[in-house]
C-alpha cells in the first residue's frame, strides 16, 4: 500500500514539474518574447561595439602621441583623450528635398477565389 502510495506521489510531482518545463519554453518561445530577447541581444551588441570603438580611439590617440615624440614631432604630451564618439553624419542625399512627383498606376483588381 505504502509503495502504491509513494509511486503515485512520485509521478504526480513528476508530472506537475514536467508541465511546469514545458509551460515555461513554450512562454520563451512566443514571438513577443523572441522580440524581446533579439532586441536586449541588440543592444548589448551595440554597447560592446561602442566600447570598442572608444577603446580602439583611445588606443589611437596614444599611439600617434608616442609616435609625435619618437618622431620629435610637436604634439600636446597630455591631451584629455576624448571618450564620446563624434556625431552621425548625414549625407547630402538625406539633406535634399524628396521627390514630389506623383505617379499614377492604373489599379488593377485581383480576386484569388476566381481561379478556383
Amino acid at each position: 500500500m505504502f509503495r502504491r502510495t509513494f509511486w503515485f506521489t512520485a509521478g504526480a510531482a513528476a508530472g506537475v514539474w514536467a508541465t511546469t518545463k514545458v509551460n515555461r519554453k513554450l512562454k520563451q518561445l512566443t514571438p513577443e518574447s523572441l522580440a524581446a530577447q533579439a532586441a536586449n541581444k541588440a543592444i548589448e551588441t551595440g554597447h560592446r561595439l561602442k566600447d570598442f570603438a572608444l577603446d580602439v580611439r583611445a588606443g589611437m590617440v596614444q599611439r600617434e602621441a608616442e609616435l609625435g615624440e619618437a618622431l620629435g614631432l610637436e604634439a600636446p604630451v597630455d591631451a584629455p583623450v576624448e571618450r564620446e564618439l563624434p556625431g552621425p553624419r548625414r549625407s547630402a542625399s538625406l539633406d535634399a528635398t524628396p521627390d514630389t512627383t506623383t505617379h499614377s498606376y492604373p489599379t488593377i483588381s485581383y480576386n484569388r477565389n476566381e481561379d478556383h
